[in-house]
């Protein structure tokens, strides 16, 4: 099914990655969105990362313009909603694709300048590249906004509370969004990835705890019902369908792309 994003523009935020051995969530779905025609703006804080992604389009023979920004400040949301305009000529993609967990711990071991840090990264930035973004959508008479949340917003997480209450306010934005602009012809989806064997999430927390990234790994899938982590790819071809038009009538859908760990919060 080539070309399900055939003719339309996509703003991915988020579009670097982590240093690692394996493919991040941003990355892949960047490089599949190109792979299924849609023109790109990626969007990083990490200038060096997101030119990297841009690179792996064009190797492909596909299309991919960089934009730096820190979406923390709301100028620099402004500022890209801009210049997606000006390169794309309309936006009928954003994907946020921006989260951190660092710094975070049990509900009253975390230090106010983590949860902070982590509330403004995952949610308050996320609500800023969409206030910016849904006016263009508008004025063009529609378009898909795909955020990525979580399933630790659903699932027990207490050593992470400051990430599951950020996570949890993505799925509440996600849907006030999409009942908000349903009129205006934006659909507004989530997608709560599980336990993923990404840089971020694998290699990062071997650096940082000492462990070999195999002992990171098989501990992660040991907690899965299917018995293995997912993949990067995984969450990407999930954000695809929610992206094209075989969702035309899928709106404020929290989507758990986690091997099961949702089925069993029940």
């Amino acid at each position: 099914m080539a070309g399900r994003l055939a003719g339309k523009t996509a703003v991915v935020v988020g579009a670097g990655q982590t240093p690692g051995e394996t493919v991040g969530n941003g990355r892949a779905t960047s490089l599949l969105f190109a792979r299924e025609g849609a023109r790109l703006l990626l969007v990083d804080r990490d200038e060096a990362s997101v030119r990297e992604t841009a690179a792996a389009i064009a190797g492909e023979g596909g299309s991919a313009e960089v934009h730096v920004a820190d979406i923390t400040a709301d100028d620099d949301c402004r500022a890209l909603a801009a210049r997606a305009r000006d390169v794309l000529g309309r936006i009928d993609v954003l994907h946020n694709n921006v989260g951190i967990g660092a710094g975070d711990g049990k509900p009253t071991d975390v230090e106010p300048e983590a949860w902070e840090r982590i509330l403004r990264v995952n949610t308050t930035a996320m609500w800023q590249t969409c206030r910016h973004v849904v006016p263009l959508m508008r004025e063009q008479g529609g378009g898909a906004i795909v955020n990525v949340s979580s399933v630790a917003a659903v699932a027990s997480a207490t050593s992470l509370t400051a990430y599951k209450v950020s996570k949890a306010g993505v799925n509440a934005l996600t849907q006030s969004l999409a009942i908000a602009h349903a009129r205006d012809g934006i659909r507004v989806n989530a997608i709560m990835p599980g336990l993923i064997d990404t840089p971020m999430a694998v290699d990062a927390v071997a650096r940082l705890t000492g462990r070999t990234r195999d002992e990171v790994a098989d501990r992660r899938a040991a907690r899965v019902p299917l018995g293995h982590q997912g993949v990067a790819w995984d969450v990407a071809y999930a954000a695809l369908y929610l992206a094209s038009d075989e969702a035309a009538f899928v709106t404020g859908v929290l989507l758990p792309v986690d091997g099961g760990q949702a089925a069993l919060v029940g």
